[in-house]
């Protein structure tokens, strides 16, 4: 009989590669407006300035998901395909324990879990500033989500 981790899990495994089925256009708006909303206070104190005219790309290659992230002037912008500077790719587990903050940042990197590729330079910047955020730039409800998601798959 599966665990209630377990079965979590296994439907989250199910369930979130269907996200490269919605439309782009909407995943765009969707993120975009997330999370400008979510990073508006560093996004104003300038910590995203290291994007500004250069693009990040950012893949799942789990859920078969990439998005290209950028500065622009209304704030952080997504697009389909660009020219990016650097790649961090890596499964969505990964990168919910490092939103979630149950692994760190350079333990996920040096075993190779999270990949940074191109610019190391400006894949480092964005490693240092993503773990220099502070848990209190999110609704406090989106918080406590992640921190269980997070506590359950690193349990």
């Amino acid at each position: 009989m599966l665990s209630r981790k377990q079965w979590l899990l296994k439907g989250a495994d199910r369930l979130l590669p269907l996200i490269r089925r919605v439309p782009f256009r909407v995943q765009r708006l969707a993120l975009q407006q997330a999370m400008n909303r979510c990073l508006a206070e560093p996004l104003r104190d300038g910590g995203f300035d290291l994007l500004q005219g250069r693009w990040m790309c950012l893949r799942i290659p789990d859920l078969g998901l990439c998005w290209y992230l950028t500065l622009g002037r209304d704030g952080l912008c997504i697009a389909e395909n660009a020219e990016a500077q650097v790649s961090i790719s890596g499964n969505w587990r990964e990168f919910l324990l490092l939103a979630s903050r149950q692994e760190d940042p350079d333990t996920l990197f040096f075993r190779r879990r999270l990949v940074i590729e191109g610019d190391t330079e400006l894949g480092l910047g964005l490693k240092n500033l993503i773990d220099s955020l502070d848990s209190d730039v999110l609704p406090a409800w989106l918080w406590r989500g992640l921190e269980r998601a997070g506590q359950g798959l690193g349990a």
